[in-house]
């Protein structure tokens, strides 16, 4: 019984000595900036905007928050928030 527990303590000893596989790296996180898109505000929404605001501010994402609409409260550094006025109008630009 002795012997029998000493060997399975080796075992185990001996397999925690076994090479450990390196983790694969992180990709490297896509953040907003929001700076390069200030030029926006007080232009309408319309379909071209999105795909440049992307493009310029380097967000994976686009959010447009209009007046009252519920947002969660997550941050997400890859996500473009474009705040609209009830006219259509764009009167912010964030990321989060």
């Amino acid at each position: 019984m002795i012997r029998g527990a000493v060997l399975v303590a080796l075992a185990g000893a001996a397999a925690g000595c076994a090479p450990q596989q390196k983790a694969e790296p992180l990709p490297a996180m896509v953040e907003c900036d929001a700076n390069r898109v200030q030029d926006l505000k007080g232009k309408q929404r319309l379909p071209g905007i999105e795909a440049d605001a992307l493009a310029r501010s380097g967000a994976r994402h686009l959010r447009w928050i209009e007046p009252g609409s519920a947002v969660t409260m997550d941050f997400r550094v890859d996500r473009l928030n474009l705040h609209v006025g009830k006219d259509g109008t764009i009167i912010d630009a964030r990321c989060g």
